[in-house]
């Protein structure tokens, strides 16, 4: 039996090279040249063409190159019994809270009023601010959302989460269900984004959501674009209501040279650069999903598909 491998990127001889690593004999398929399908068990795979997945009459397992798998589920005819899983890897999660933890600190340094008052060559200090009274909030609690929202409450600032369902971490008060957002938007001053991506959460963080949390809110989002109305969130920006974003992800990538969020004091744009997959710490998982499969046991992290996550 065979992996097929399917990436935007240039990564096929780092994945193989590190899958080999723990399966020697792997047989390792790059998409499109892949052969005879029906030689295909194993599928890891980023944007993959919708239908593509029937081709494939022994395929057992769909493995997302990332966290996510909302490009998994944008083929609307995936085929039925064949296990669908996302990868979980810690080197991730800790990049990941990374790139919150520099975007909540940079909002409460005010690096970003310094950022402009450098452009200005304006000398002025600011009031200094006071960490156990800035309330951050992590909207998404998977794997990705408990590591930031541990280490955020670890640096001292008041630290919540919101989930569909209830969650309980150590540190962080949390609130889930649809009753539970509004209370935890209206105690947020910091919003960091890491929903996974559904039909429920796609558009979210909308006119409605932004005029629920405090005036002078900060957006974080560094799970999907599609959450963001883009409109709304610039309308708030420029009303004063919200004070900044910043922003890694994008209905469209690359982000085009048009868009005002490119020119706009209030924005800060990264590249989709928070936490990008390291086929290095990520081999391991894939390759006992692989082995798991093929000995007919269950793979690890397998998504629930009513959910889509």
């Amino acid at each position: 039996m065979a992996l097929l491998f399917k990436s935007n990127s240039d990564s096929a001889a780092r994945w193989e090279k590190e899958l080999r690593a723990h399966i020697p004999d792997l047989d390792f398929r790059v998409w499109p040249d892949y052969g005879d399908p029906a030689d295909i068990d194993f599928a890891l795979v980023w944007g993959m063409p919708a239908g593509e997945f029937h081709k494939f009459p022994n395929l057992r397992c769909i493995a997302s190159l990332g966290a996510g798998v909302d490009h998994i589920f944008r083929d609307p005819d995936l085929p039925e019994g064949v296990a669908i899983t996302r990868l979980v890897d810690p080197w991730m999660a800790q990049a990941m809270s990374e790139y919150v933890l520099l975007q909540v600190l940079r909002f409460h340094r005010q690096g970003d009023i310094y950022a402009r008052q450098q452009a200005e060559k304006k000398w002025d200090t600011l009031p200094f601010p006071d960490t156990a009274k800035r309330r951050v909030g992590i909207l998404g609690l998977g794997s990705l959302g408990e590591d930031a929202a541990k280490k955020i409450a670890a640096l001292g600032f008041p630290t919540a989460g919101w989930s569909r369902t209830p969650k309980q971490i150590a540190g962080v008060e949390c609130h889930s269900g649809q009753d539970g957002l509004e209370p935890f938007l209206k105690r947020t001053d910091i919003l960091c984004c890491l929903l996974p991506l559904t039909p429920q959460t796609e558009n979210i963080i909308d006119a409605k959501l932004l005029a629920t949390l405090p005036e002078g809110a900060f957006i974080v989002n560094s799970a999907r674009g599609k959450h963001v109305v883009d409109e709304d969130l610039i309308a708030a920006l420029d009303s004063g209501h919200i004070a900044g974003a910043a922003l890694d992800v994008f209905r469209e990538e690359p982000l085009p040279s048009s868009h005002p969020y490119w020119t706009h004091p209030k924005v800060l744009v990264t590249p989709h650069a928070a936490a990008l997959t390291n086929p290095r710490t990520g081999a391991k998982q894939v390759a006992d999903n692989i082995l798991r499969t093929r000995a007919g046991q269950p793979p690890a992290y397998v998504v629930d598909r009513s959910a889509g996550y």
